[in-house]
């Protein structure tokens, strides 16, 4: 997770790969836990990332508290994105992939210049050199020219880019159908499955249920 706006992008993805029963390895850089302050007034802190993150993952993305209910974090990984050490920077350490969710310009300028200044983009280079899916998020708008350029590098490279942008033809009604909307895209992206929005069958008149 990096520092762009979105972390309710972030929650239903998180949410929904634990209910895959997936394993998930947590980076959360030092700018989106600033993001994350922001936008729910959550402080995301190393040493009590467990109550903090279940705390996170209740809200709705209306920011409304325990809109969901508390969800297992046994399966979740938590490490610091000053950790250069940790077992994601290696290729040795054997993932099925990654997502960045949101993702930052500065991230995705990161990861396509393979800067790795961070644990966060360290994994994403980690990633791209072993041959493993990644799905970078970009949440930003509008885009510049260099910003595309570093885009078309990552796509050149293997990543799958997924502008966060939700669409409407499935019927959304609330805040949280949209944000379902492009977590779903970024887990189909990835190979998860899932069901957080209902998918096109090519009916006339609309979405089949």
């Amino acid at each position: 997770m990096s520092g762009a706006s979105g972390t309710p992008y972030a929650a239903a993805v998180l949410r929904a790969l634990l209910a895959a029963g997936e394993r998930v390895d947590l980076v959360v850089s030092r700018a989106a836990r600033l993001t994350l302050l922001d936008e729910t007034g959550i402080a995301f802190r190393d040493a009590h990332w467990r109550d903090d993150l279940r705390a996170w993952l209740a809200r709705g993305a209306d920011g409304k508290p325990d809109t969901f209910p508390a969800v297992c974090l046994d399966d979740v990984r938590y490490w610091s994105a000053g950790d250069l050490a940790a077992g994601p920077s290696s290729g040795s350490y054997r993932t099925r992939g990654m997502v960045i969710v949101p993702a930052s310009t500065a991230c995705v300028a990161g990861v396509a210049l393979g800067l790795s200044k961070d644990l966060l983009q360290r994994a994403a280079s980690v990633t791209l050199k072993e041959g493993r899916p990644l799905v970078v998020a970009v949440r930003e708008t509008p885009l510049n020219g260099q910003t595309l350029r570093h885009l078309v590098a990552l796509d050149d490279a293997g990543a799958v880019v997924v502008p966060a942008s939700p669409a409407f033809y499935a019927g959304a009604t609330h805040i949280q159908d949209l944000v379902d909307f492009v977590a779903g895209r970024v887990l189909d992206a990835a190979g998860v499955p899932h069901r957080l929005y209902r998918r096109w069958e090519g009916e006339i008149g609309g979405a089949r249920p």
